[in-house]
């Protein structure tokens, strides 16, 4: 069974969301935690600003401890004391909701940006990890990678991209809010990654000034000299603040890179004129004590959702049209998994069937019918082919069509008791028994 475990903006506020971000340097421990798990069959981790999430596969039969298993690595990653600090911020799912949640995630309509670009990468992003780590296989592997066309015709279908549609041109709509025009005033990028190249675009052709401060000179000149902005080293960095009236921060450091004391000195500096921090950063780059000193105001990704939900109104006809493209999506793959769940039936029905019918052939042919010439035993041959197909027709399309629907389990049961197929029921069980043994084990293990 296909699981997601996880929390995001819609459950988790953002100085709990942070402690569980992941740098991509620290993917493939965390992949390997959750691939060594004896519960888990298949696992992908998905890390983002806004959502941390395990995407597993388990046996239908250990859901349960599957669930304990991610929930344990989830609070481990988080440096939790345990399951029960991070219970209140957790989501869980399975089945077709975990199938139908993975679409939605992918194609942006989960996002705190409805319609956002940014997720589709972030996804693709963990599906690699995933697959260098040897934690995706078949049915999980199968599911990403329809997520991925999922993705693609709901932004080639509908409008739902349209327009202004990240985390980083809702930051300048927040500043252009706040200032109802930037072209008086200067605009401090701190980073210059995806996120700040994106407010780069966006300011380019606003601010008075824009300005980029990054660890690395060179990067943050490369994207000054593309976007029409000037560059500062980083040790330069309180200078910058000291002339600038609204700082976007959305650097990778792991701890605040603005801090109150150094804020306390820039307002002196500034004489008290008003500071404005849009920190889309998670971790957050800025301290939020920042935010208790006079004429400082300090804005997060979660202080962005009111933004958000004003530009939402002209997207909702888009979202109830890819809301109709996951639907179907989802009722095609889940299609797939239940013809999977009665195909070794159908394929052991046939193997016996022609086992018995060309057994009998082949004694024929050394007996009373040796005599036949070569062109007649291909004929009878072939006609025998021919009739064991059109038999077991019927029966392997009726059982395909009722795993389409979900009720194959009793047919297909009934199908391996009346054609004696006793090897795929021992294989299922002894498949089960395992599954048991493993769990029972893994409980067994010390803390």
């Amino acid at each position: 069974m296909i699981l997601v475990v996880g929390l995001s903006h819609r459950t988790a506020p953002v100085e709990v969301r942070e402690r569980f971000a992941t740098a991509a340097d620290a993917l493939p421990v965390v992949l390997a935690r959750l691939a060594a798990r004896a519960e888990l069959q298949e696992v992908l981790f998905l890390s983002t600003c806004n959502r941390v999430e395990v995407v597993a596969l388990a046996p239908d039969a250990h859901v349960d401890p599957a669930l304990r298993a991610i929930r344990e690595e989830l609070a481990r990653q988080g440096g939790l004391s345990g399951e029960a600090e991070l219970a209140p911020y957790l989501y869980a799912k399975h089945g077709d909701e975990a199938i139908t949640h993975v679409f939605r995630v992918a194609a942006s309509l989960d996002s705190m940006v409805l319609g956002e670009p940014q997720i589709l990468g972030q996804v693709k992003d963990a599906y690699d990890a995933a697959m260098a780590a040897g934690a995706l296989k078949g049915m999980l592997g199968r599911l990403v990678s329809r997520a991925f066309a999922v993705a693609k015709r709901v932004r080639t279908e509908t409008a739902i991209g349209a327009g202004s549609v990240s985390i980083a041109s809702v930051a300048v709509d927040l500043a252009r809010h706040i200032f109802g025009d930037l072209d008086g005033h200067v605009v401090l990028l701190l980073g210059a990654g995806e996120m700040a190249e994106a407010a780069a675009k966006s300011l380019s052709k606003g601010a008075r000034a824009v300005r980029i401060c990054n660890r690395s000179f060179e990067r943050g000149a490369a994207l000054a000299s593309a976007m029409n902005a000037s560059a500062a080293r980083w040790e330069e960095l309180e200078q910058e603040m000291a002339q600038a009236d609204v700082i976007v921060a959305s650097t990778a450091s792991r701890t605040p890179v603005v801090v109150p004391d150094v804020v306390k000195r820039v307002m002196k500096a500034r004489r008290g004129r008003t500071l404005f921090f849009v920190d889309i950063a998670v971790p957050r780059n800025v301290d939020p004590a920042v935010h208790k000193i006079d004429n400082v105001y300090v804005y997060d990704v979660d202080d962005l959702e009111q933004v958000v939900k004003r530009s939402l109104e002209a997207r909702h006809a888009e979202r109830d049209a890819a809301e109709k493209i996951v639907a179907e999506d989802v009722k095609q793959f889940l299609a797939w998994t239940r013809g999977l769940e009665v195909q070794p039936t159908i394929v052991a029905m046939r193997a016996k069937a022609r086992a018995v019918i060309f057994g009998e052939l082949e004694r024929s042919l050394g007996g009373r019918l040796k005599h036949l010439p070569e062109g007649d035993r291909a004929a009878l041959t072939q006609m025998l082919e021919s009739a064991v197909n059109k038999l077991l027709h019927a029966p392997s399309t009726r059982l395909k069509a009722s795993a389409v629907d979900g009720d194959a389990g009793e047919l297909a049961a009934a199908m391996r008791a009346l054609f004696d197929l006793q090897e795929i029921a021992a294989e299922r069980a002894q498949k089960s028994e395992a599954a048991e043994k493993a769990s029972e084990d893994d409980e067994r293990l010390p803390n």
